[in-house]
């Protein structure tokens, strides 16, 4: 139990004699003396616990927004780590966006990319396969395992840009509120 003192600041009544008070226990549906301090402090006291407990849960909330977006930026910078490991691998070709290569490691440590799947080089597959990647168009890379998820996200989001007024690309620029407005003076002249 919170044993810290509750402080209750009553409103003055200025010391003349029948001066009226300020609430009416009848019509507020009260049957205590509004003098009551202990009835006031418990009042107060309530209020706290209530502004305490409301701060208390806004402040879970944003912990747990602090907690998911550190899950993002970790696995962002996961990411980006992959994603520059993959474009320093050997590679012998120009690396065009949109197309699927295939990662090998030869015995010697070094990562290659090949345009060549495991199944096309059959059993004279001559290095260890590490896996395949997608190059997108923003130069990052996609795991194949993840190509399919990826494909359907951008289908979405093409649908999306692509629907009725998602976006409205106006036929003329808008300059409103741009130009200087001409004055009177400066159209007659």
């Amino acid at each position: 139990m919170d044993t810290s003192v509750t402080t209750v600041s009553l409103v003055e009544r200025g010391g003349k004699s029948g001066t009226v008070a300020l609430v009416n226990p009848e019509a507020s549906g009260k049957i205590h003396d509004p003098m009551d301090l202990v009835e006031l402090a418990r009042h107060v006291q309530k209020a706290d616990e209530f502004v305490r407990a409301n701060a208390g849960n806004k402040l879970m909330t944003i912990a747990e927004q602090i907690r998911h977006l550190q899950k993002q930026a970790k696995k962002v910078l996961e990411e980006a780590k992959r994603d520059a490991d993959l474009h320093h691998a050997a590679c012998n070709i120009k690396k065009r966006p949109g197309q699927i290569y295939y990662l090998y490691k030869r015995e010697s440590g070094q990562k290659y990319f090949s345009i060549l799947s495991p199944e096309e080089w059959g059993t004279n597959c001559p290095h260890d396969y590490l896996g395949a990647y997608k190059l997108e168009f923003d130069m990052s890379w996609t795991p194949a395992k993840n190509i399919e998820k990826r494909g359907e996200e951008i289908a979405l989001i093409d649908k999306l840009l692509a629907s009725q007024g998602a976006i409205a690309y106006p036929s003329e620029p808008n300059f409103e509120g741009l130009e200087p407005k001409k004055s009177s003076e400066a159209a007659d002249k």
